[in-house]
């Protein structure tokens, strides 16, 4: 168990000095800067933004933000230091 152990020290060392590059060679038809510039993506920017200001203190804003941040978490996204719990 130990050898296996080491080994996988060993490949995050290797893997930790190597360069990264991703690609989505199949990736058609999303045009960004339509996904940008879309009501939806503004909306979703300004509920970000306000799950994260950090004036307003928590009994002001849990309930209501609780639903949102349930949502962006769904999506892969977070509502930063207000959720860490």
């Amino acid at each position: 168990m130990e050898t296996n152990e080491l080994y996988l020290q060993i490949f995050r060392e290797v893997l930790s000095k190597q360069d990264i590059r991703v690609e989505f060679p199949t990736l058609e038809g999303v045009d960004l800067k339509e996904l940008m510039d879309s009501i939806y993506y503004h909306a979703l920017y300004r509920i970000r933004e306000i799950i994260r200001d950090e004036s307003l203190s928590d009994p002001e804003c849990f309930k209501q933000i609780e639903e949102v941040i349930y949502t962006f978490e769904q999506l892969g996204s977070g509502g930063g230091w207000r959720h860490d719990f």
